[in-house]
């Protein structure tokens, strides 16, 4: 056993052993072609499987060449821009629609969309007992890795978990994209009561309102919110249900999934995925970047202030010392990427409505201004724009959504991109993901353990 007195120089040890022996020399990724991050020399992703779900367009191959486009977001062949216009035409919530979409892979009709949400509405509930014995007596100070334990915890409180027929995985994947918002909602109240000290409110879910709404009603004490405070939240679960299938969370429920497992191992390993931060929890970074570009820019208007700090941050002079301005910049998204867009124009209205355009103003003037210190600073040409990531902590925080609540609410959305990922692996894979690394280390003649020293 480890004697705890002595358990930072043990962990120190632990630690020198691993960076002697683990570090690869760099160039031995170029001398035998490694496709680091499956990414290609361009930048492209490495092409690994074909999907029907999504498509993320940020640039086109002409010519063997990489020409950067205005950026799109495709569910199932429809463009999410033309998805919102239409539910906004006719007053309604359309996360519930998307998830339809995807799962099914076609619009439906109002009638089929009224049956899906009213299912939806129905089973929102947890299991008897599931709240008290899954969540109020293992709390967790992470909403992830709370909502991660309740997916694997719904195993036991499912009748045929291993049942890995085609209905079946369909039956648990809305049930999932119907109680991941209750998941999240009650594991933050948890959190509240037994880490923070504070009051906690567990609400009964209403089977009527949508996901946007029930959510709102769940992490407030007086369950009250406004119509635009719902539009905005179900704006925000649209354009973050689906990325394609190279995202790495989504890319988790692809791998998970060929090894022919359950529902919820391959959706509690999508849930790590999303929870780190160069993935779901980027949007923190943001937030924790914009808490000290108001402490220390007098002028949020002034251009000129605005733009010296942001080349302090690029510089590695201020903030993490990464030299990376959060918010800015995207893998595939090169002029322009368009959740980005759609939720900039509901954070301004929703910035009009809470008296915060002086706060829109200066994220208006950072979308502006800094990819041009990026590529002055790092001395490239790279075209670079600012991501979803840049707007959605500030609308969160209009919405009065704690911080811990943020990448929560990405896998609230996400869940019914990864439930149609999961259904196209099942149906269309076949082959279980097995990539090469290569070994670089020399062998060794074996000493036996009386000679060691």
């Amino acid at each position: 056993m480890i004697d705890y007195k002595d358990e930072s120089e043990i962990l120190k040890k632990f630690e020198s052993l691993a960076v002697h022996n683990d570090p690869i020399n760099p160039d031995l990724y170029s001398k035998f072609d490694v496709k680091r991050g499956l990414r290609n020399a361009n930048g492209t992703g490495v092409l690994v499987g074909l999907t029907r779900i999504g498509d993320v367009v940020g640039y086109e191959m002409r010519e063997g060449e990489k020409v950067a486009v205005p950026g799109r977001l495709v569910y199932r062949g429809y463009n999410v821009e033309d998805l919102i216009a239409d539910a906004e035409k006719n007053h309604q919530f359309g996360y519930e629609q998307c998830a339809y979409l995807l799962l099914f892979g076609e619009l439906p009709s109002q009638d089929q969309l009224d049956r899906f949400a009213n299912y939806i509405g129905e089973i929102r509930n947890l299991p008897p007992s599931f709240t008290e014995d899954m969540i109020m007596k293992a709390p967790s100070k992470d909403i992830m890795n709370k909502m991660a334990r309740c997916v694997l915890a719904s195993y036991s409180y499912d009748e045929d978990p291993e049942n890995r027929s085609l209905g079946n995985i369909i039956k648990q994947s809305v049930q999932l994209i119907a109680r991941f918002s209750t998941f999240a909602a009650y594991g933050y109240q948890a959190k509240r009561r037994y880490y923070d000290g504070e009051s906690m409110y567990i609400h009964n879910p209403k089977p009527e309102l949508s996901t946007a709404e029930n959510f709102l009603r769940l992490i407030r004490s007086n369950k009250e919110f406004s119509p635009l405070e719902a539009q905005v939240l179900d704006l925000a679960l649209i354009i973050h249900a689906e990325h394609g299938g190279g995202n790495n969370s989504s890319l988790t429920v692809h791998v998970v999934s060929s090894a022919d497992t359950d529902t919820y191992s391959s959706m509690a390993a999508a849930i790590g995925s999303l929870k780190g931060s160069r993935h779901g929890g980027a949007n923190i970074r943001v937030v924790e970047m914009m808490d000290e570009i108001k402490a220390n820019v007098k002028d949020w208007g002034s251009e000129q202030e605005v733009s010296a700090y942001l080349r302090k941050i690029a510089q590695k002079d201020a903030f993490d010392h990464s030299g990376l301005i959060y918010g800015m910049g995207h893998a595939v998204y090169t002029i322009s990427d368009p959740r980005e867009k759609l939720l900039k124009a509901k954070a301004k209205q929703l910035a009009k409505e809470k008296g915060c355009m002086d706060e829109f103003g200066l994220y208006d003037i950072i979308e502006r201004v800094a990819p041009g210190i990026i590529c002055d600073v790092h001395h490239s040409d790279k075209k670079v724009c600012a991501n979803v990531d840049l707007y959605s902590g500030f609308v969160y925080s209009m919405l009065n959504i704690p911080r811990e609540l943020f990448t929560p609410i990405f896998a609230i959305s996400r869940i019914a991109g990864w439930s149609a990922h999961r259904i196209e692996e099942v149906v269309s894979g076949g082959r279980i993901y097995r990539p090469a690394y290569k070994n670089v280390s020399e062998e060794r003649p074996f000493v036996p353990i009386a000679e060691r020293k």
